[in-house]
């Protein structure tokens, strides 16, 4: 089960009975406390309640994902700036009243956690290249379509396992090869997304391989997952972030 945000939890106490389904998970912004959820398949829909032990209870209703199985395509275009290193044209802000994002010298800087930054143009399969640099304890993350967050990160070694660790997916997929650490320097993700699958590149390392990515991600947008969307940076985490050379390439037609 993935919410609003944070990560993947497991499901407990699964009972499907019919149409009617219903299992357990623990949350961490419940503060480890149960979350029942009781859901009923009709139509191809599926709704009913999240009951936390806080007491409160939310209605929901859910469909099921689409597939997004396709080929890559032949060719792709030549490579397109997202970020002119100038000002944040072509960007928008999630909270403009949070807002430190700013655009200096070529970079793209969140100077303090705060809002989060995307990109007003959508997209549906691309390939990313995106230089990054994070400081000691820094956290933020790279969202594909505003829904599939590529993690990046230099806080304690204890703190993130593999399955959130820098260019982790994050909570789904570990990255395969192990990469120097940097914190405060200059690396770069070159990431391929086409459906559901993604390929990360990290510093020149394959880290991930044309692996399927399960669903959205904590943070994301939307799940609307047939739909274009945006490249959306973190911003309320930590600040001390900076990006720059942001660019896109799309399927040739």
């Amino acid at each position: 089960m993935v919410g609003r945000s944070g990560s993947v939890h497991p499901a407990h106490d699964v009972k499907a009975q019919g149409s009617k389904l219903s299992f357990t998970t623990g949350e961490s912004r419940d503060n480890g406390g149960a979350v029942v959820w009781e859901l009923t398949l009709e139509g191809g829909k599926l709704s009913g309640l999240e009951r936390r032990s806080d007491g409160v209870a939310a209605k929901l209703s859910g469909v099921k994902a689409p597939d997004l199985k396709r080929d890559a395509p032949a060719e792709w275009s030549k490579p397109e700036p997202l970020f002119d290193g100038r000002d944040l044209t072509g960007w928008e802000f999630d909270n403009p009243s949070k807002n430190f994002w700013t655009a200096k010298d070529g970079e793209l800087r969140n100077d303090h956690g705060g809002a989060n930054i995307r990109t007003t143009r959508k997209f549906d399969d691309f390939k990313l290249h995106i230089e990054y640099n994070c400081p000691q304890g820094g956290n933020s993350g790279v969202y594909l379509r505003g829904r599939y967050e590529v993690q990046i990160e230099y806080e304690p070694a204890d703190k993130n396992d593999q399955f959130h660790a820098m260019g982790s997916i994050y909570g789904f997929i570990a990255p395969s090869a192990a990469v120097e650490p940097r914190a405060g320097q200059w690396e770069s993700y070159d990431v391929t997304l086409v459906g559901r699958t993604v390929s990360v590149t990290r510093d020149g390392t394959k880290i991930i391989d044309e692996q399927q990515i399960p669903g959205i991600t904590g943070g994301a947008l939307d799940s609307h997952e047939s739909e274009p969307g945006p490249i959306y940076l973190q911003g309320d985490h930590t600040g001390g972030l900076k990006f720059r050379n942001i660019t896109v390439r799309l399927p040739k037609r």
